[in-house]
């Protein structure tokens, strides 16, 4: 999985030099050092819209903790807020999505376990799902707070957001059934996270992203079974423009 990261995180990276030279390529003038800019306070005064793509790896932990994690997607917001003064609070309220057309998770493979029907009764051999799962994420609720501190490059934000994950197969694996019968968890799983993390503007309204989240899988019991995953820690590394 760390391999499958890099290579995207090299792509994302590459992506976003090519942008950056074409602007220059076209007889635009350079863009002024960063260190004799304040590119925070820049795109904060201005309440810009944000936007770019991000890779996004993590790992399952407690009794999850063989499950890792692999997305990527595109990000958009927009503060809403001028910049509110309160002490070490002093930032701005942001509200953004995303939507993740690569998702998936890396689970153990197939096994056999023994299962206790519910509400009782007596327990049977079952196989139990496992490999791996693929599908589709949309987070359309990110409120975040961008603190506003006296570093000239570097943003700090806290966050809380709600997703929604659909899988081509029911997840996570509980009881190997098909798609439309009843028996095991779910295709449609929801995901409350927060965290933070922080831009690094490397030049004006441009910055790369890290951030890092707690999240939460799970289907609202809307299969017969719920086992979701408690909690995982996804890594996320972007690439912003601000506009």
């Amino acid at each position: 999985m760390l391999t499958r990261i890099a290579k995207l995180f090299v792509l994302l990276l590459m992506a976003g030099t090519m942008m950056a030279a074409a602007e220059t390529s076209d007889g635009v003038a350079t863009a002024p050092d960063a260190a004799a800019v304040n590119t925070v306070a820049q795109v904060r005064q201005d309440k810009s819209w944000e936007y770019g793509p991000f890779v996004n790896g993590g790992t399952g932990v407690g009794i999850r903790s063989n499950f890792q994690f692999l997305s990527a997607g595109f990000q958009a917001g927009k503060a809403l807020t001028p910049v509110l003064h309160a002490g070490i609070l002093t930032g701005q309220f942001e509200l953004g999505g995303n939507i993740m057309p690569l998702w998936q998770a890396y689970t153990p493979s197939a096994h056999e376990e023994t299962i206790t029907p519910k509400g009782g009764g007596t327990p049977y051999p079952a196989m139990i799902g496992g490999g791996t799962y693929r599908g589709v994420s949309i987070t359309p609720v990110i409120f975040r707070w961008n603190f506003l501190t006296q570093s000239r490059r570097i943003q700090p934000w806290v966050q809380a957001a709600g997703g929604i994950i659909y899988t081509t197969h029911k997840f996570p694996g509980v009881q190997e059934v098909p798609q439309g019968t009843p028996g095991g968890s779910c295709v449609w799983n929801f995901s409350p996270q927060g965290g933070g993390g922080f831009h690094y503007f490397i030049r004006p309204r441009r910055s790369i992203d890290v951030g890092v989240n707690a999240a939460h899988i799970s289907s609202a019991s809307l299969g017969d079974r719920n086992p979701g995953v408690n909690a995982s820690i996804q890594v996320q590394v972007g690439y912003t423009f601000w506009k």
